[in-house]
């Protein structure tokens, strides 16, 4: 993979990333050099961004939740960031003559820039990422091709490993929305990567809970989830090489998948090239099984659970959670009174019988 590195007016880093010269490889240049891409042309990556854009000077703030032991963001500036403009306005499309965007070039494959109007800021308060998986205004994730999706997943296995250096970062966190049901304010088809300063309740959650059994028992709970899925059958959607997907026993949405790879690795980079391979097929997969359950396509968050950077990594396993909001055709699933207000789920819908329809999808 070849990686440019370049600056937008105000400061922030804006980094491209173009489908490999040689497998396996991450080429890190700073310059303005070319080269040939995917598209057959030559694809420059010195174009400057014209928009003369202030330095970003918001800051987030984190709030401890003494009741739940949990940390709350306040991030009060995004009020003001762009929601759902037209597509001849979109900033995450590539620049065109008066038309300016938040990436300077006419084309590119996969980019990556700090984000304009971030959740986490401030020194040693995190880091936002917005990763453009295609210049393809009208595409999703779904129509990508399994190089162009191998390009995606080798940015976020880079920026993972670049994000988890800086100083405070205790997570990382990759993930995607999709769909104004899930509250997206960009349709331009792209995901985020949050670099946090604290672990979130969840994965910490995770972390305790398999500590804890593996002193009881010796054995990893991650491994156990897996095996048992994949022993019983019923629950399992896709099944490869190197990758297998169930629905969870205790699913919490609708539909929901848990893709696993077969050996128990702590983060996207610590994957071989053969298990990221496979990975970009089955993603893919499953993406486009989620948008033939129903007449239209689901809304979906697609969240990459990776081990902490210092807490638990040697049993913590790399997995990939993806649900729908959607409950049926006409019917969303709403966090009401028990989930909202409780944190207790009540799923309409057996996960043998979700896996079933995602396997006929």
């Amino acid at each position: 993979m070849r990686k440019t590195r370049t600056t937008l007016s105000d400061g922030r880093a804006l980094i491209y990333y173009d489908e490999a010269v040689a497998e396996g490889l991450v080429r890190d240049h700073t310059g303005s050099r070319g080269h040939t891409g995917s598209r057959g042309h030559t694809d420059a990556r010195d174009h400057a961004d014209p928009r003369g854009l202030p330095p970003i000077a918001t800051r987030s703030e984190r709030r401890h939740d003494r009741l739940l032991d949990e940390w709350v963001v306040i991030a009060s500036h995004r009020q003001g960031r762009t929601h759902l403009p037209p597509a001849d306005q979109c900033p995450l499309c590539p620049s065109a003559p008066g038309r300016p965007t938040e990436i300077p070039a006419p084309d590119y494959q996969v980019a990556v820039f700090e984000n304009r109007f971030p959740a986490l800021s401030g020194p040693g308060g995190g880091r936002c990422e917005v990763v453009c998986f295609s210049p393809d205004h009208e595409a999703s994730y779904a129509d990508l091709g399994p190089a162009q999706a191998r390009t995606v997943l080798a940015a976020l296995a880079d920026r993972t490993a670049e994000l988890a250096e800086l100083p405070g970062v205790e997570q990382v966190y990759c993930f995607e929305n999709r769909g104004p049901e899930i509250g997206v304010t960009l349709t331009h088809p792209h995901g985020q990567v949050y670099a946090l300063p604290v672990l979130t309740p969840r994965t910490r959650r995770m972390v305790d809970t398999v500590s804890r059994h593996h002193r009881a028992t010796g054995r990893n709970l991650f491994d156990e989830v897996r095996d048992e899925a994949l022993a019983d059958g019923r629950r399992v959607v896709v099944a490869g090489e190197h990758w297998s997907a169930f629905v969870p026993q205790a699913a919490r949405w609708p539909y929901e998948v848990h893709l696993y790879p077969h050996r128990r690795v702590p983060d996207l980079p610590a994957l071989t090239g053969p298990e990221q391979a496979e990975l970009a097929v089955l993603h893919l997969d499953l993406l486009g099984r989620f948008d033939r359950l129903f007449p239209a396509p689901a809304p979906y968050i697609s969240a990459w659970h990776q081990a902490p950077v210092r807490t638990g990594r040697e049993l913590y396993a790399l997995h990939l959670e993806l649900f729908t909001t959607r409950r049926a055709a006409d019917k969303l699933k709403y966090l009401a009174g028990t989930e909202s207000g409780m944190g207790q789920f009540i799923n309409d819908i057996a996960p043998e019988r979700a896996a079933a329809a995602l396997r006929e999808a």
